[in-house]
């Protein structure tokens, strides 16, 4: 069993540094055109949906990519309770499709359009709101190249979907007299959220 997790884990690794080069490449590949579309240069915004809340911002890096930084609140269900713990991520993203929608006049505003990311979310184990009060998290780190795309409704509001497969690393430590071990295991990032651009 533990052969398996730890081929699994080798796997993922592998995966993921074939991921991370794949995208450096497509990226440097687009960029080396000449283009005209661009992202913003900043955007400050929330996003809610089914599982939390979010204050990010991002900040224009080139023409295509941009650094996404966000913290709020990740939500869950466990045992019939719901439960909400902080989140922070870092995410370089980059927006590959702008000039192919400027092209078909469709809207770029906002940084309306489709990615690729690599997310990394710090969870710490800072607090836990839930109705009962007998939970503990320990502190975990994920990193997800994702795929996704942004779209604008109206002047103001957003929708975001996303999906990614990575890597989770729970570290090891003792809460309340309960010991976490370290661990590593797959992370999905799934996302479908609404949002309100400032």
């Amino acid at each position: 069993m533990i052969g398996l997790i730890i081929d699994t884990i080798k796997a993922l690794k592998k995966l993921m540094k074939k991921l991370v080069v794949t995208l450096f490449l497509c990226g440097i590949t687009l960029v080396i055109k000449a283009q005209d579309a661009s992202v913003e240069k900043s955007i400050f915004g929330v996003q809610t949906g089914l599982f939390g809340v979010w204050v990010h911002n991002e900040v224009r890096l080139s023409d295509k990519f941009v650094l996404r930084c966000e913290i709020g609140l990740d939500s869950g269900i466990h045992n019939d309770d719901f439960l909400m713990a902080p989140g922070i991520s870092v995410e370089p993203k980059f927006y590959y499709n702008l000039n192919k929608r400027l092209s078909k006049s469709k809207e770029i505003t906002g940084n309306s359009g489709n990615f690729l990311s690599l997310k990394t979310s710090f969870h710490p184990d800072w607090f836990i709101i839930s109705e009962s009060d007998n939970y503990n998290v320990s502190n975990q780190i994920s990193i997800v190249p994702t795929w996704g795309m942004r779209r604008n409704i109206g002047k103001h509001f957003n929708y975001e979907l996303g999906f990614g497969i990575g890597w989770l690393h729970e570290f090891a430590e003792t809460i309340n007299n309960f010991k976490f071990e370290a661990n590593n295991e797959a992370a999905i990032n799934l996302h479908t959220r609404i949002g309100y651009r400032f």
